[in-house]
C-alpha cells in the first residue's frame, strides 16, 4: 500500500511540472476524494496534502484569487507580486459550511514576499489550506485541536522562516476558554516514528486577547493549529525565575549533601546495619532524581538532542519512581521497627528491598519505552503573561513524561499512593510514641526532642511530597513555593537526619560506656 502510494505521488508530481496546468474542477475532485472513506485506495495522508498544495501552486484561474471549499477543506490561492503591502484573511466566507461555527483569521506581513523578490520570479502564489478536521494530522499523542481546526499556508517560493514580523493566526471558540491550557503549535513534517510528523511549539507565542480567543504569533509559514490541555491555571510567568533560583539552589545543595551523606557512610569501613543500608538508598535515589531534574530543562531546550532528552526523561522518571518507591519502603521498616513485630527475621532483607526499589521503577520505565518511546522527550509547560491587550503565554520545555496518561497514572497516582501509604505510617508512629511517653510522663526536654523526632519521621517518609495535590485554586501558588523549597531541599533534610541519627547513637553509646565503667568500678 505504502509502495504503491509513493509510486502514484512521483507520477502526480510529475505530471504537475511537465503537465499542463490544473483547472479548478480537477483540484475540487481531488478534495472530494481526501474526504472519503478511510476504505479507498489514497496514499497517505502526507501524500494526499503535499498532493493537494502541489495541484494548487499549479492550477490556472482568472483573476487575483481562487476559493474552493468542500464539506471539510477549503483552498484558497493568490497571485502575489513583489509590491505585496499584506493580506488579511477571515473566515467569513466559510458561514455556509456547518462544520466551520467557529471564526479563525490569517494575517501575512508584507515582510513574507521579500526573500522571494529578490530572485526576480516572474509571479508568486500563496496558498492557505483550511482544514475543520484532524484526520490528516494525526500524532503519537493524540493531541486534542480547538475546534478541530488546522490553517496552513505556503509561498511557491519555497519554506519562509525567521520573519521579524510574524504571521498572526487567530482562532475563537464559542464558549470561553477559562480551565483549558491552550499552546500554539505547527506540525513538524518526519518528527515522528509513528506518524509523518508532529506538534510542535517552536517559533510561536501564545496570547489570549479574551476569555474565547487563541491569538497565535509564529516567524514561518506551515500548518498551525491550538493544542488544548485540561488542566490548572497555568504559572504566571514572573514566578519562573525565582522559582527556578530556588530550585538551582536547593537542588545543588542537596546533591552536596547526599554525596556527603554517602561518603561519611563508608569512611567507617564498619558493617552497617539494615536501616542505615535503606537510608542510603533513599539518598541514592534522591541524588539521582536531583542530578537529571537539573539537566531536564537544558537538554529540552536543544532541538538537536531529541534522543538523548528521550533518555534524560525515561532516567528521570525512573529517579523520582524509585525515590517515592524507598521513602515507601522506608515507611514499611519504620513499622516494622514500632509495630508489634518484635525479634523478626526477613532473609535477605535488604536484597529483596533492593529488588523492590530499583527493579520495579526499571520495569515500568523500560515496559514504557518498549511499547511507545514517545512517551518521553521534550514537555511543553505554558506560563501565563499578563498584558495590556489580555492574556499571553510563553512556553517552557523539560524533559519529562508527554502522554497525559502515564502522567496521572504513574506520576500522580504513584505519587498519591505512597504518599497516603506514608501518611497512615507516620500517623500511627506518632500515636505509638503519645502512648509511649504517657506511661512514662516524659520531662519538657524529652518532649522537645520528641518534636525533632516527629519532624525527622516527617521528612524521612517523604510526606511534603503530597503538596502537589494541593496546586489548584487560592492553596496554587503557595503550593508552588512550598513544594519547591521542600522538596528542592529533601536531600538536605536527609543529610541533617543522617547526622541526628548518628550523633544520637554515638552519645548513647558513650552514655553506656560510661554506665559501664561505673559500674565496674562500684564492684
Amino acid at each position: 500500500m505504502d509502495c504503491c502510494g509513493a509510486l502514484f505521488l512521483c507520477l502526480c508530481l510529475l505530471a504537475f511540472q511537465n503537465g499542463k496546468a490544473e483547472t479548478s474542477e480537477e483540484l475540487l475532485q481531488w478534495m472530494v476524494k481526501m474526504e472519503g472513506t478511510k476504505s479507498r485506495r489514497l496514499p497517505s495522508p502526507a501524500q494526499q496534502v503535499h498532493i493537494l498544495e502541489q495541484m494548487l501552486l499549479n492550477t490556472s484561474f482568472q483573476g487575483y484569487s481562487l476559493t474552493l471549499r468542500t464539506r471539510t477543506i477549503q483552498s484558497l490561492a493568490f497571485k502575489l507580486g513583489c509590491d505585496f503591502t499584506g493580506l488579511s484573511l477571515s473566515s467569513g466566507i466559510l458561514e455556509q459550511v456547518p462544520q466551520a461555527m467557529a471564526r479563525h483569521a490569517m494575517q501575512f506581513p508584507a515582510e513574507l514576499t521579500q526573500d522571494a523578490c529578490r530572485t526576480r520570479p516572474r509571479e508568486l502564489r500563496l496558498i492557505c489550506v483550511y482544514f475543520v478536521t484532524t484526520d490528516f494530522f494525526q500524532d503519537d499523542d493524540n493531541s486534542s485541536l480547538l475546534n478541530n481546526h488546522v490553517l496552513g499556508a505556503q509561498l511557491s517560493h519555497g519554506h519562509v522562516n525567521n520573519l521579524r514580523e510574524p504571521v498572526n493566526i487567530s482562532f475563537w471558540h464559542n464558549q470561553s476558554l477559562e480551565g483549558y491550557t491552550m499552546t500554539c503549535v505547527f506540525w513538524k513534517e518526519g518528527a515522528s516514528k509513528h506518524y509523518w510528523g508532529t506538534w510542535s511549539p517552536e517559533g510561536c507565542h501564545t496570547e489570549q486577547p479574551s476569555p474565547s480567543q487563541v491569538l497565535c504569533r509564529c516567524d514561518h509559514l506551515t500548518y498551525f493549529a491550538v493544542l488544548m490541555q485540561i488542566s490548572a491555571a497555568p504559572v504566571p510567568a514572573e514566578l519562573l525565575v525565582p522559582l527556578t533560583y530556588i530550585s538551582l539552589v536547593g537542588c545543588s545543595i542537596s546533591i552536596v549533601a547526599s554525596l556527603l551523606t554517602v561518603l561519611l557512610h563508608f569512611l567507617p569501613r564498619k558493617q552497617s546495619d539494615s536501616m542505615t543500608r535503606i537510608h542510603m538508598n533513599l539518598h541514592a535515589s534522591v541524588l539521582l532524581l536531583n542530578i537529571s531534574f537539573l539537566l531536564s530543562p537544558v537538554l529540552a531546550m536543544s532541538p538537536v538532542l531529541g534522543s538523548a532528552c528521550t533518555a534524560l526523561a525515561a532516567t528521570l522518571h525512573y529517579a523520582l519512581l524509585s525515590s517515592l518507591t524507598w521513602m515507601a519502603i522506608e515507611g514499611f521498616n519504620l513499622y516494622l521497627l514500632l509495630g508489634r513485630v518484635y525479634n523478626i527475621y526477613i532473609r535477605r532483607y535488604v536484597l529483596k528491598l533492593c529488588v523492590l526499589g530499583w527493579g520495579v521503577p526499571a520495569l515500568l520505565v523500560l515496559f514504557l519505552l518498549t511499547v511507545k518511546s514517545s512517551v518521553y522527550g521534550p514537555r511543553v509547560i505554558s506560563l501565563s503573561d499578563s498584558q495590556e491587550n489580555g492574556t499571553g503565554f510563553q512556553n517552557m520545555s523539560v524533559c519529562w513524561v508527554r502522554s497525559p496518561v502515564v502522567h496521572h497514572v504513574l506520576v500522580m497516582g504513584y505519587g498519591g499512593l505512597t504518599s497516603l501509604f506514608n501518611l497512615v505510617v507516620l500517623a500511627w508512629a506518632l500515636r505509638a510514641l503519645r502512648r509511649l511517653r504517657a506511661r512514662e510522663k516524659v520531662p519538657g526536654a524529652r518532649a522537645c526532642r520528641d518534636t525533632v523526632t516527629v519532624l525527622g519521621l516527617t521528612v524521612l517518609l517523604g510526606t511534603t511530597w503530597a503538596l502537589a495535590f494541593f496546586s489548584f485554586g487560592i492553596f496554587l501558588l503557595p503550593q508552588l513555593f512550598l513544594f519547591t523549597i521542600f522538596n528542592s531541599l529533601y536531600g538536605f533534610f536527609l543529610f541533617l537526619w543522617f547526622c541526628s541519627q548518628k550523633y544520637r547513637s554515638e552519645a548513647q553509646a558513650v552514655a553506656e560506656m560510661e554506665a559501664f565503667s561505673s559500674s565496674q568500678m562500684m564492684q
